[in-house]
């Protein structure tokens, strides 16, 4: 844990000097792990346990109840155990679906917004369940809380690459993702190649991560090793995606991870995902290419490669014919 770097944000937004600081171990910390710890951030500390306390209450419900609100095509609602498998995996061969479930909400957009006339890939309503006070209204307070935390950490990275307000932009409006996810323990005896979650890259911009206690999160090491991650209190884990990858030209890096729960207990945990619009288009940033390093990702639209990926790994996004 001593090597994964930490990165206090406290100060974040203070001065022109404090956020020099910070962009500077932006880019030490994602240019050689990829992976951080965050601290002193902005999220209240008593929302986060409330959002964690939703959660455990949700996944608390009759499997019937949770059915009810099954994956739409809009990707909001239960996803069940074992019904995504990495297929689309570049870190390992998955053929195992993940010992996981969770409950997923993403930015909501009203029927008669702009990007649900024009059809935007997974823009719609979120599903939420009944009998739950407080439920929505406490991942509408974090969503937004977190939205926020999100693009200003965006702002720094932006900085950091030479390219200040330059992505800002294409997170307008963001593409948003609040999972809350349930780990039940795996059997000690079960294959080596069952995960929680299996070694995978994320595909978007930024992610962070809330833990509880019990750990089982992994990152692979500068040197290719698996490392722990163990949870701090009130810590983020924070990881950079494809997007930020491609956006920096390979300078960030987007590194691999995975979870193991086979410490006899249930795990939770909370990632938020702060992903470009579907619209975007991702492409090397100007101040990220030179002579000595060519553009090395050709420009992709976001909602084009966040569709394969979905239909690739998770059943409700597959065709009968797939």
């Amino acid at each position: 844990m001593a090597e994964i770097p930490i990165i206090d944000v406290s100060d974040m937004g203070e001065s022109a000097a404090a956020d020099a600081v910070i962009e500077q171990q932006l880019l030490d910390a994602y240019g050689t792990w990829g992976f951080g710890y965050v601290n002193g951030h902005p999220i209240p500390h008593d929302l986060l346990d409330r959002v964690f306390a939703v959660s455990r209450a949700f996944h608390a419900l009759p499997i019937t109840d949770k059915l009810a609100l099954e994956l739409d095509a809009n990707h909001r609602g239960f996803i069940p155990m074992r019904v995504s498998t990495d297929v689309t995996s570049s870190v390992e061969t998955v053929t195992k679906p993940n010992v996981s479930e969770s409950f997923m909400m993403m930015r909501e957009s009203a029927a008669d917004s702009p990007e649900v006339l024009r059809g935007d890939y997974l823009a719609g309503p979120n599903q939420w369940p009944q009998g739950l006070p407080g439920f929505r209204e406490t991942l509408a307070e974090y969503n937004a809380a977190m939205t926020a935390f999100a693009h200003s950490m965006i702002e720094r990275f932006a900085s950091a690459l030479g390219a200040r307000g330059m992505l800002e932009p294409a997170f307008d409006p963001p593409t948003t993702w609040l999972r809350l996810l349930h780990y039940p323990p795996q059997d000690p005896q079960s294959p080596a190649d069952e995960y929680g979650s299996a070694p995978h890259r994320d595909f978007g911009a930024i992610t962070l991560l809330a833990q509880d206690d019990v750990g089982g999160l992994s990152v692979r090491t500068p040197d290719g090793e698996w490392a722990d991650v163990p949870p701090i209190p009130y810590t983020y884990v924070m990881n950079v995606g494809d997007m930020l990858h491609r956006w920096s030209n390979g300078q960030l890096l987007s590194t691999p991870h995975r979870v193991t729960n086979r410490t006899g207990r249930e795990r939770f945990s909370l990632p938020f995902f702060y992903d470009p619009n579907v619209r975007a288009t991702i492409a090397p940033l100007p101040s990220c290419v030179s002579p000595e390093r060519p553009a090395a990702f050709a420009p992709e639209v976001f909602g084009d490669f966040l569709r394969h990926e979905l239909e690739a790994s998770y059943q409700h996004h597959q065709s009968p014919n797939t």
